[in-house]
């Protein structure tokens, strides 16, 4: 044991539970060793990151054995003591090893060892005297001079060099670069440097249309643009001129009479009620009172549009962080908004770990979205951090969807949430009509059946729009030999590739595996190799035969990969003219598309028979939200939903009663049979090259757990996943379940350090899974 120095515990992004002892650099002054600070530290052979979690005053370790720390790296510390409390909370109750953690709560580039500096970006504006000066002889002798004069005289705030990028003349910094120069030179133009954040945009002109996103009445000027200047010094762009109705300013008034203090918000609303316009609201009177407000949103997608409206509702600079940064901006968001500069925060699931340095409100914005929950590695959700950060920081948190989670729902019954609820859409939009369409025996033509053709010709030659819905991507999901049986399997799972005919390639869609397109049977060598099912690809092709002079939208993953590619394609819908949209769950929710009138739901069985308890849930919240696309201005709208079950009960009460009907009884259906929210679940998965090992180190964990002796525990398992072998690998995994969480997590406390030490361990890859979103 060691005694008598500084000692420096430090945690290390490692699979290993506990942190590490080291010595000070040589050199050091003891001032700058403060919890939260990075250091670079010796590692086996390599070298690494870890973050110092205290000065201690002995160690376990004899002296001899301890390493000195090679370098501080940061003068204060990084992470400051309410992120550190945030992240420790989640290491002890998702059971990962700290260091992970830690290192998951920071960008990229520092957990390298970068520099915690932010890199400004160059803002150039008009003088006064270059206000004044008159151009047209520029036109002449030095026209792009001329030209940049005009387009700065036009943007009063300046143009960054990604602004002046998209002007057409001016596509790359050699064609205005020295022409700028000149300008500055002649004291006609300033070079500012500024935060490189995204900035706020001038309204638009009165009248219009951008790609519409949720909200009141979707964002377009001719309704939101404000008669009279907005009193608040924070909103810009329109937006305080809507009349809202009762339930939107009695949602507003409740969660700012909290404003100041931790309280849990379900704002329950109707697709089109004006969630947005309340977030809104409520951000405005945040940021009058100085402080910061963090936006999760589920996915990527829906990060652009959402953007686009707070640039235009607030003259705010703006952090965003997704997984499309790179790194350099991910890190110049997260520390503006450390610093406080970035008074508004929005991202994706991993944004909850972004630092606030005046925290006032988080939102979580269709909360019940299982794109929350951390799949791989640290395994966190990022909805119920929120709310953990939330109440350790004591700040308001509003949990936003038309579909709230059954863990939501469960909360309100308890009294644990604040219910606000918006039951009718915003302004003068109806909540469209829900059919269920019998295709029982009906002829399809690739999963269109005649109604539904009928009705979709009907709508679009109303001048109207039509959105279908089918979650399969790709042209077909199986094709099979018509001679003998033969289907296209996935070398590396246990699923059929996916037919994608326009690239001429099988794809996996569970490990991303491609190979070209087989043109005749390996088994039997007959050409007769025949699609089976649809997925978008397919339906596109067939409505494109059947309406060909009728424009189409796909959008899936598919066809916007190019950076761009979703906004232009939005574009396009919002043009107005009557046009075929065809979908998978990226159109499910967050847009906002007056012009459509009718939505097709193609295979509204999806989910009936799942084999996760969840998946009737999934179905009806993508069922409600698809449906929430039709009828949402002044034109009414259809949602028609083919399926083979019409009789089937939750179907029936979902379409006629409603979500919260269904809710109620799926609900009641989860107590009876003790599962979650009423009971508590945990997933011990491991993985190998083959199947042996994974089953031992299972049954050796599972013994393990028997014999640590807590009662109120219940394991089921080992067993193989619903596919077994997925890339390669061989996937099984153990079930622990319980009525109280306290009891599972005592199991867990002395359970999770312990596995490591079995014997097969070394031989798979596992991971615990606590609270998890699907069990396949």
């Amino acid at each position: 044991m060691t005694q008598g120095k500084a000692i420096l515990r430090v945690a290390i992004p490692s699979p290993l539970h506990g942190s590490f002892d080291y010595l000070p650099p040589p050199e050091c002054n003891p001032a700058q060793l403060q919890p939260g600070i990075r250091l670079r530290l010796p590692f086996g052979r390599n070298q690494v990151v870890g973050i110092l979690l205290e000065v201690a005053s002995s160690s376990e370790v004899d002296e001899a054995k301890l390493r000195p720390a090679l370098e501080i790296l940061d003068s204060s510390p990084l992470l400051a003591p309410e992120q550190m409390k945030l992240l420790r909370w989640a290491s002890h109750y998702y059971h990962h090893p700290l260091g992970e953690v830690l290192a998951t709560g920071l960008p990229t580039l520092l957990r390298q060892g970068e520099p915690a500096e932010a890199r400004h970006r160059s803002l150039w504006k008009i003088t006064p005297e270059g206000r004044e000066i008159d151009t047209t002889p520029l036109e002449k002798r030095a026209k792009r001079q001329a030209e940049l004069m005009l387009r700065l005289r036009a943007a009063p705030a300046g143009l960054t060099a990604e602004q002046l990028s998209h002007v057409e003349s001016v596509k790359s910094p050699r064609n205005w670069g020295d022409a700028m120069a000149a300008l500055v030179k002649k004291g006609w133009v300033t070079l500012e440097q500024i935060p490189s954040l995204t900035m706020p945009s001038p309204p638009l002109k009165k009248g219009t249309q951008r790609a519409g996103i949720k909200g009141q009445g979707g964002f377009n000027d001719a309704d939101s643009a404000p008669q009279n200047p907005p009193q608040s010094p924070f909103a810009k762009g329109g937006g305080d001129s809507v009349v809202l109705n009762d339930q939107q300013q009695q949602a507003i008034n409740r969660v700012l009479h909290h404003q100041h203090e931790f309280a849990a918000f379900l704002l329950d609303g109707v697709t089109g009620s004006g969630k947005t316009e309340v977030y809104l609201r409520i951000i405005n009177e945040v940021l009058a009172a100085g402080r910061q407000t963090l936006v999760l949103v589920p996915e990527i997608t829906l990060t652009p549009q959402l953007i686009e409206r707070f640039q235009r509702r607030f003259n705010e600079p703006i952090a965003v962080l997704h997984s499309g940064l790179n790194d350099r901006d991910r890190l110049n968001a997260w520390l503006y908004a450390a610093s406080g500069d970035a008074r508004i925060i929005i991202g994706t699931r991993s944004a909850i770990f972004t630092p606030m340095k005046t925290p006032g409100l988080i939102i979580v914005d269709e909360e019940h979205d299982a794109s929350f929950k951390q799949q791989t590695g640290f395994r966190y959700s990022a909805r119920d951090l929120a709310m953990v950060r939330a109440q350790q920081q004591n700040i308001p948190i509003v949990l936003g969807s038309a579909t709230p989670s059954f863990e939501s729902l469960l909360n309100l019954r308890q009294g644990r949430y604040h219910h606000l609820s918006l039951p009718q859409r915003a302004g003068s939009a109806k909540p469209p009509k829900v059919e269920l369409l019998d295709v029982r025996g009906q002829p399809m033509e690739d999963q269109l059946s005649a109604q539904l053709l009928g009705q979709i010709r009907r709508h679009l030659g109303a001048g109207n729009q039509v959105l279908l819905f089918l979650n399969r991507r790709g042209f077909s999901p199986t094709i099979i030999c018509h001679e003998c049986g033969w289907i296209a399997e996935c070398k590396r799972c246990d699923s059929h590739m996916t037919l994608h005919q326009k690239k001429r390639l099988f794809c996996c869609h569970h490990c991303g595996s491609q190979r070209p397109v087989a043109h005749q049977c390996p088994s039997c060598g007959s050409a007769d190799l025949r699609p089976i099912g649809s997925g978008t690809e397919r339906i596109e092709e067939t409505l494109q035969q059947r309406l060909p002079d009728t424009p189409i939208t796909r959008i899936d993953r598919d066809s916007t990969r190019l950076k761009g590619s979703l906004e232009a394609k939005l574009e396009e819908i919002h043009d107005g003219t009557p046009r075929l949209l065809i979908g998978t769950q990226m159109l499910a929710k967050g847009h906002h598309f007056p012009n459509v009138t009718l939505v097709g739901i193609l295979d509204g069985d999806q989910g009936l028979f799942g084999i996760d308890f969840r998946a009737s849930e999934r179905m009806a919240q993508l069922i409600v939200q698809v449906a929430g696309r039709a009828g949402r201005a002044e034109k009414p709208g259809i949602v028609l939903i083919q399926t083979h079950h019409p009789d089937n009960p939750l179907l029936q009460l979902l379409c006629q009663q409603g979500y919260h009907a269904f809710a109620e009884a799926a609900l009641s259906e989860r107590e009876v049979t003790a599962l979650p929210p009423y009971t508590y679940m945990a997933l011990l998965r491991a993985e190998a090259n083959h199947s042996i090992p994974t089953e031992q180190f299972l049954d050796q964990a599972r013994e393990l757990a028997q014999s640590i002796g807590i009662e109120g525990v219940e394991l089921y398992g080992p067993m193989p996943s619903v596919m077994e072998r997925r890339a390669g690998k061989y996937r099984y995994q153990l079930l622990l379940q319980s009525n109280q969480r306290q009891t599972l997590h005592r199991l867990l406390d002395q359970w999770t350090t312990r596995l490591s030490t079995l014997p097969e361990a070394r031989k798979v890859r596992w991971s615990l899974d606590v609270d998890p979103v699907d069990l396949i």
